[in-house]
């Protein structure tokens, strides 16, 4: 008895000698030909960081959606935004983990105090979905969504107090 195995399609996306890797996702394996059409000559590949960044921005598009990350990635994301130059990381409170042709997300979020957290993180779900499926293609497996904190009005408050006390006395309050 003999036994056929189908010939294995060569990964692109595994690096040769002395290529570095790069997190890329095939999602058009194309074929080469004259006699292809033109939108399947050559092959598709999406970086991890495009999902990331995609997931991201919906994310924070939800009413309710006050920061994402947990406590230390904020408090450098908010150092980091105070750099002059410095741009707000669209990715922060994010996983990714991108296959063939499917992808799962892993979301951390900080609700705004009175938004219901239940409906947020639905809404959060949902829009993720949408966004990253239409405009990567990937399947969306799944989304999960964890809020690691509440941002409560007095919270603002403390701050802004702590602020105008300091620029009265000329002492800097961190």
């Amino acid at each position: 008895m003999t036994t056929q195995t189908a010939p294995v399609a060569k990964d692109m996306s595994t690096p040769r000698n002395g290529e570095t890797s790069r997190a890329t996702t095939s999602v058009s394996d194309g074929r080469a030909g004259i006699d292809q059409p033109a939108a399947n000559r050559g092959r598709t590949s999406i970086a991890d960081i495009v999902v990331l960044k995609v997931a991201g921005i919906a994310a924070r598009e939800i009413p309710g959606v006050y920061d994402m990350g947990g406590g230390l990635s904020r408090t450098v994301g908010a150092v980091r935004d105070r750099v002059p130059g410095g741009r707000p990381n669209v990715g922060r409170g994010v996983k990714v983990e991108v296959g063939e042709r499917q992808t799962a997300i892993d979301l951390d979020l900080v609700v705004e105090y009175g938004a219901p957290v239940m409906d947020v993180a639905q809404d959060v779900r949902e829009n993720v979905i949408a966004a990253v499926e239409r405009i990567t293609g990937l399947e969306v497996v799944e989304a999960n969504v964890t809020v690691n904190d509440v941002r409560l009005p007095e919270d603002e408050e403390d701050k802004e107090d702590k602020e105008d006390t300091s620029q009265q006395t000329g002492t800097r309050v961190e």
